[in-house]
C-alpha cells in the first residue's frame, strides 16, 4: 500500500488535491496497482475520452494513471502520453476529438503511437515517427510531467516499468 499525500493529486481521478477531495473522506492508505500496467488496463479509453472532453472544453489538466500521461490546453488540444518509452499521440486538436488508435482488450493494450517526447530546456519537443519533423509543445505541462515521471520512478520498480512492455517477435526467444 502506498501512503498518498495531503497534497498530491487525489486518485480518484477528479484533479483536485487529496486534502481537498477524497482525503477528509478516508485517511487510510489508498493502494496502488501491483504493477504498473494493472490500472491502466481498466480505464486508459475512459481516460482518453475525459481528456478529449476536457480539450473540446478549452481546460488546462494533467493527469496521470499508471505510466500513462494526459494533458489538455486551452487551445483544445490534448495528448497521450508514455513514460517508459517515452511515446506520444494526439487525441484532440483545436478542440476536436481525433480517433484514439487504442486497442485495448483484458490481456493487452496496443497503441499506435506517432511521436516521441523529450524534454529539452523548459519545454516538451515531440519527434514524429512519421517524418522525423520536430514540434514543441509550448503550452504542454513540463514541470508537472517531469514531478510526475520521478513520482513514478519512485513507486515502481524497473523490474515492474519493464513488464509495461511485451517483448517484440524479435526480441522474443522461443529457446529460452
Amino acid at each position: 500500500m502506498a501512503k498518498i499525500g495531503r497534497n498530491e493529486q487525489c486518485p480518484c481521478g477528479s484533479g483536485k488535491k487529496f486534502k481537498y477531495c477524497c482525503g477528509p473522506h478516508r485517511w487510510e492508505k489508498v493502494a496502488q496497482p501491483a504493477v504498473a500496467e494493472a490500472g491502466a488496463k481498466v480505464s486508459l479509453l475512459g481516460g482518453v475520452k475525459r481528456i478529449q472532453e476536457d480539450a473540446a472544453a478549452g481546460k488546462v489538466v494533467f493527469r496521470e494513471l499508471g505510466v500513462f500521461f494526459f494533458f489538455s490546453t486551452a487551445h483544445g488540444d490534448a495528448w497521450l502520453l508514455e513514460m517508459t518509452d517515452c511515446d506520444a499521440v494526439q487525441l484532440a486538436r483545436r478542440g476536436v476529438a481525433l480517433p484514439p488508435p487504442i486497442d485495448e482488450n483484458s490481456e493487452t493494450i496496443e497503441i499506435n503511437w506517432s511521436h516521441t517526447y523529450r524534454q529539452e530546456k523548459g519545454q516538451l519537443l515531440l519527434t514524429a515517427y512519421l517524418d522525423a519533423a520536430l514540434l514543441p509543445l509550448p503550452a504542454a505541462p513540463v514541470r508537472q510531467l517531469a514531478a510526475a515521471m520521478q513520482r513514478i520512478h519512485k513507486s515502481f520498480s524497473p523490474e515492474q516499468l519493464q513488464k509495461v512492455h511485451l517483448p517484440t517477435s524479435t526480441d522474443f526467444d522461443p529457446a529460452a
